[in-house]
């Protein structure tokens, strides 16, 4: 059965909804300045907030920056490089949650996020700045450089065909980078470099990916320091590829499918791929493809990823999964070695 969310489901699921029991809920970062930034949330009563330059600091040694702050929102002033995490202490049980900005603030980045603070069905949190997704980054500035840099990144996986990473090569250095070649023929199923419907995209996302897939579970399991994946939007590879590590982790569907439609709000893709040359069109058969999508007056605009009936592109994937293997589970552990073993170790690693 294809999951079908439409766009009102998908709104009314938050991000972070806690528990039943939870205190603080709603938790957010916003940056509304490049050196200011905004925490917000809700709580029944008052709430201390601290802040540290590190995901995992202990509250010990966070700064306090507002106690028994009762309006839900707290400014202050941000480095312009190193990303700041908070810790808000509900004031009358002691219960603390852990936030941070969603989006990484590049200013020629396209869809660079963290998968952190998202909680799973048992109640517990996906730890911040462990696990990065992403665009395509070809065009981004020294300061971005700078705040990637900070992020102490141990491994970057590419998710892209062979053509899109010779037409937009990362700007990124210095960290150790994985790609698994194919052609961009292979996206359509028919050897083709013509695009076809999103659904049939889609649904060859698990047989297309699964080389990519290993690789990328496999990282996560050596635990040698943040990752980040990419595909050039880092919306629908890339989409595939968290939907399957939040499912791993035992975020719920309806989370995993919220996070996943973030791309419409997150993606810049007039930095995802530089100016097509025509040398590049006429030597790289997927220059072609972009060059179309560039030409087009929407290339600018991303497009909310649902078919003309509202249904959620990613479902298609993730119900090719369930047809063909019958859970995500039994797909990692078939196409990528991972069992039940390796899931609880995925949970003890990036759970909290």
């Amino acid at each position: 059965m294809i999951r079908s969310f439409t766009l009102a489901s998908i709104l009314a699921v938050s991000l972070t909804a806690g528990t039943a029991q939870a205190r603080v809920a709603g938790e957010r970062v916003e940056r509304p300045a490049p050196d200011r930034v905004i925490v917000s949330w809700t709580a029944a009563g008052p709430v201390d907030v601290y802040a540290a330059d590190r995901p995992d600091a202990p509250r010990e040694r966070m700064k306090l920056v507002s106690d028994n702050d009762a309006d839900g929102r707290h400014e202050l002033a941000a480095d312009l490089i190193s990303r700041p995490y908070f810790l808000l202490v509900d004031s009358t049980d002691g219960q603390a949650t852990r936030v941070a900005e969603r989006v990484l603030p590049l200013a020629q980045g396209s869809n660079f996020r963290d998968l952190g603070g998202y909680r799973t069905e048992d109640g517990r949190s996906v730890r911040w700045g462990r696990i990065y997704r992403s665009g395509a980054t070809p065009t981004l500035t020294d300061e971005d450089l700078r705040r990637v840099k900070d992020l102490s990144l141990s491994e970057m996986i590419d998710l892209r065909s062979s053509e899109e990473r010779v037409l937009a090569p990362s700007r990124i250095e210095g960290v150790p980078y994985v790609s698994v070649g194919y052609s961009m023929g292979a996206i359509s199923r028919n050897g083709n470099p013509v695009i076809p419907d999103m659904e049939t995209i889609y649904r060859g996302f698990p047989e297309l990916l699964a080389p990519q897939v290993r690789v990328l579970f496999a990282s996560l399991l050596r635990n040698e320091g943040p990752v980040v994946y990419n595909c050039s939007a880092g919306q629908d590879r890339t989409g595939f590829a968290s939907a399957l590590i939040l499912r791993a982790l035992g975020v719920p569907v309806e989370t995993v499918m919220a996070d996943y439609h973030l791309s419409t709000t997150y993606r810049r893709p007039q930095y995802e791929m530089p100016k097509l040359t025509p040398e590049l069109i006429a030597s790289n058969p997927g220059a072609a493809i972009y060059a179309q999508y560039q030409k087009d007056p929407k290339y600018l605009t991303p497009q909310p990823l649902k078919d003309s009936v509202g249904v959620s592109y990613l479902s298609f994937a993730l119900d090719e999964v369930d047809q063909k293997w019958g859970s995500v589970a039994a797909y990692l552990q078939a196409e990528a070695g991972v069992g039940p073993k390796e899931l609880a170790r995925l949970k003890e690693l990036y759970l909290e």
